[in-house]
């Protein structure tokens, strides 16, 4: 008995001293952080990774062994890293017995060789020439990871097309040709795309200033004269005498070949007004395509009649881009531009002119003038009268600002319709759905214009003053229907001996904000014309669904949807 209790005290003694030392050695038998060692892989094999626990007393070392990405390597439960591909990761070695306790280790990988992933198939992506312009082909190389997606590019036909190293064809002939696609790679697997083209010219056309300086002086009625892209520098006026008919124009137009349209530079001249670019004394010219800049003085001056100048561009002349004087009449500028024409003295030239002693019938349509230094439209006369100028889809942009964006000391006027000296003569002038936006002071200007002006679905948004016929040396007529007006700076005046002002967006009870557009954002204006050379398709002045501007017009002969015309330059 006495043997049995002492066994017994002897057990709750050691149960006892353990149950009190463990708090007091906890920390010196738990993980309390790890150290990992290990070498890169620069050979594409292994690398074996070895954890130091601390403290050394830990009773639990076992370690949990992970990486960051297994695509580069795997590892094993013993810390042995395997490389699959190049690359760096992350190793990160977790207490079994703690899991708060980790760490990390960035290694590199190197020296896997990964055989090439071969190309299986391709496909070609274009589309048939109609215009005999170049084209851009491409390819989609399967699988999507190729080692090598490179492709060599070749024709079955170089009589009727080549084809660059990029993907470019250029047709030399009309006819079907195959476009041809190789891998490069050791399978060298092949695609063919059979297209047509059509639409290509084989006109030699002018390519030099001394042959087209020829081809005019030679034209005679019926010849089209083809004028290849490029620059083409002068020095002197082109001077254009001779005359088609109204049968058999004369013309000057781009060469169907062209991707760009040819630049006539007059940089060459000095300012003078005598120094202009081309003067069209002819009758029955054509003249399309081209861009005029940097002459002495106008970039066109027309005192011809019956002309069209179409899709052309004028910038950077010392006068107005193109004008008409001199007895010049019924001409016909369509779809053309004008800018950033300014003179020296920063007070001259305008985008466009009809004007001093301009004939009767000329018409602008689809044109665009915008930070000319003077007037985007000039109708001033001196030494002829009660002639009309028709404008319609014409687009008159901060006018009276450099190219720079600075203020000029010019008018500053979208349209100015007239004036004269003494003040009496009669420029009767037509608007139809034209704009006039930003200008310096005006967007449809009076200047004393004593003749008869209509102003019909226009737009005028953000000038000083947006409409101004003033009430001295009134017009004999003001005629505005289904137009707008709003954000100007000024009051708009509207003086005339006979007034006819009905149906626009300031009468009625109708109030023209911004709200009633999709945008008023001034800079689209100058967007890109559309690939025929005409006007661009903008939300700028469109109407939002509900406006009161929707069919609140007044049929005037112009088209219009809906139950009648809406107010303002476009019809919703």
């Amino acid at each position: 008995m006495k043997n049995i209790f002492k066994y017994s005290f002897y057990i709750l003694f050691v149960v006892l001293f353990s149950c009190n030392s463990n708090d007091d050695d906890f920390t010196e038998t738990a993980v309390s952080s790890i150290i990992i060692d290990g070498d890169h892989i620069n050979d594409g094999t292994s690398s074996q990774m070895r954890a130091e626990i601390f403290p050394i007393t830990a009773l639990n070392k076992s370690i949990i062994w992970s990486v960051s990405n297994e695509t580069i390597a795997t590892i094993s439960s013993s810390g042995l890293v395997k490389a699959i591909t190049n690359g760096s990761l992350t190793v990160f070695a977790t207490s079994k017995d703690n899991p708060e306790v980790s760490s990390s280790k960035d290694i590199l990988v190197s020296g896997v060789v990964v055989p090439d992933v071969l190309v299986s198939s391709l496909t070609i992506y274009g589309s048939d020439i109609i215009n005999g312009q170049p084209q851009n082909f491409t390819v989609e190389v399967f699988p999507a990871n190729a080692t090598n997606q490179d492709v060599s590019w070749s024709v079955s036909d170089n009589t009727i097309a080549t084809i660059n190293s990029e993907g470019l064809l250029t047709p030399i002939n009309n006819g079907v040709v195959k476009v041809i696609a190789t891998s490069k790679d050791p399978n060298a697997v092949s695609a063919e795309l059979e297209i047509s083209i059509s639409g290509f010219s084989n006109i030699q056309g002018v390519s030099t200033s001394t042959e087209l300086l020829n081809a005019i002086q030679n034209a005679i009625s019926g010849d089209v004269i083809y004028v290849k892209e490029g620059v083409f520098t002068f020095s002197t006026t082109i001077k254009i005498t001779q005359s088609g008919t109204s049968t058999n124009q004369i013309s000057i137009i781009t060469h169907p070949n062209n991707s760009q349209r040819p630049i006539f530079d007059f940089s060459l001249m000095s300012e003078n007004s005598s120094n202009r670019g081309i003067e069209l004394s002819g009758n029955y010219w054509h003249i399309k395509g081209i861009k005029i800049t940097k002459a002495g003085d106008n970039g066109v001056w027309i005192n011809g009649n019956n002309n069209l100048v179409e899709y052309c561009e004028f910038s950077e002349n010392s006068d107005t881009g193109l004008q008409i004087s001199s007895g010049g009449s019924n001409n016909t500028i369509l779809n053309c531009d004008s800018f950033f024409n300014a003179d020296s003295t920063l007070e001259n030239a305008d985008g466009f002119a009809s004007k001093l002693d301009a004939g009767d019938g000329n018409k602008f349509i689809g044109c665009r003038a915008w930070q000319n230094l003077d007037d985007g439209w000039d109708g001033y006369l001196k030494g002829t009268d009660n002639i009309t100028t028709t404008y319609e889809n014409c687009w008159a942009i901060k006018n009276g600002y450099l190219k720079d964006g600075s203020k000029g000391v010019g008018d500053g006027n979208g349209f100015k319709t007239g004036g004269s000296d003494d003040k009496t003569l009669k420029h009767n002038a037509i608007f139809k759905n034209c704009l006039a936006v930003g200008n310096v002071v005006d967007g449809f200007d009076h200047n004393s214009n004593r003749g008869n002006v209509e102003i019909y679905n226009s737009g005028a948004y953000n000038n000083s003053r947006n409409i101004n016929f003033g009430s001295s040396n009134i017009a004999n007529a003001l005629t505005i229907k289904n137009t707008v007006s709003f954000s100007g700076d000024n009051n708009d005046s509207y003086n005339a001996t006979n007034i006819d002002i009905s149906n626009n967006g300031w009468q009625n009870g109708i109030l023209t904000n911004t709200s009633d557009y999709v945008s008023l954002d001034i800079d689209l204006l100058t967007s890109a014309r559309q690939l025929d050379g005409s006007l661009p398709e903008l939300d700028f002045m469109k109407l939002v669904d509900g406006s009161d501007l929707v069919n609140a017009g007044i049929n005037v002969g112009l088209s219009f949807n809906g139950s009648a015309p809406d107010i303002g330059p476009f019809e919703k």
